[in-house]
């Protein structure tokens, strides 16, 4: 699959959003940490799956209906529902340098440049799901 994400049900009957170039992620460890006398501090990690990852797309300058498809996909999930999306990994196995992982969109933005082509900025939340 190509970097991005599915979309069906919408005007767009199925197609893959494939965002700008200006793809980017953040990652934070979550740690427990307890400290003890003289500046000892004993950390591990919480739990299995202990680094958040999110993700920030955009869709710049594209066609009112292609945003307006992105914008009713998102509004359909609500922040609740997750779905795949595909990221670079050099790291993975496969012969692609891609790989799949289940995210929320929890947050976009749309800006309204013109009549015709609009722009949107999301907000993905990497969730560790079966």
């Amino acid at each position: 699959m190509t970097i991005g994400f599915a979309i069906s049900g919408t005007n767009i009957t199925s197609a893959t959003i494939v965002p700008d170039k200006t793809l980017a992620r953040s990652s934070k460890p979550r740690v427990k940490s307890a400290k003890y006398g003289d500046g000892y501090e004993q950390r591990a990690k919480a739990g299995l799956n202990s680094i958040e990852e999110s993700f920030t797309v955009a869709f710049v300058n594209r066609e009112k209906a292609i945003i307006d498809d992105i914008n009713k996909f998102f509004e359909d999930k609500a922040g609740v529902t997750s779905f795949d999306f595909t990221i670079p990994d050099t790291d993975n196995t496969t012969t692609t340098g891609e790989k799949t992982i289940r995210v929320v969109c929890p947050e976009w933005n749309t800006q309204y440049s013109n009549s015709n082509h609009y722009s949107l900025s999301a907000s993905f939340v990497r969730i560790y799901q079966p």
